[in-house]
């Protein structure tokens, strides 16, 4: 009996500026706009003093996932209600306040909550891969 776990790494890849729209319509719809931006961009004010606002990267994951995350090189210090404190990337912030927002996001009924369950799931998987791991689950865990 072979009992070797096959392992596939997720990746991901940055959507190029003229297919954002359309990357944000084919996997959330008008919730996009409506629900998941706002409470993304919310959680990440509360979460990071120091972060007001700016352009966030789209990314698309090998597993049919999508985050978003701050497109800027700096870290940002960072506070959570379940008593995190420490620092992350731009990156590993975007994918804390994804998670944030799809689990958030997942308790409400219909259609729009069953998407956030799937990408909670797939970006969950993803963060497993990430240099900042432990950070990343300190700050959601």
């Amino acid at each position: 009996m072979n009992t070797q776990t096959l392992h596939t790494t997720v990746t991901r890849e940055l959507v190029p500026e003229d297919r954002r729209t359309a990357i944000a319509e084919r996997y959330f719809g008008i919730h996009f706009p409506l629900k998941l931006e706002p409470v993304i961009y919310g959680i990440t004010e509360r979460m990071a003093n120091e972060y007001n606002g700016g352009y966030w990267d789209f990314y698309l994951l090998s597993n049919g996932g999508f985050y978003m995350s701050p497109s800027a090189d700096v870290v940002f210090h960072v506070t959570c209600d379940n008593m995190f404190e420490g620092d992350l990337s731009a990156d590993a912030l975007g994918i804390t306040a994804c998670l944030y927002a799809y689990s958030h996001l997942s308790f409400q009924d219909g259609r729009f909550a069953r998407v956030c369950a799937c990408h909670f799931h797939r970006l969950r998987e993803y963060m497993f891969e990430h240099p900042e791991v432990r950070a990343i689950l300190g700050a959601t865990d």
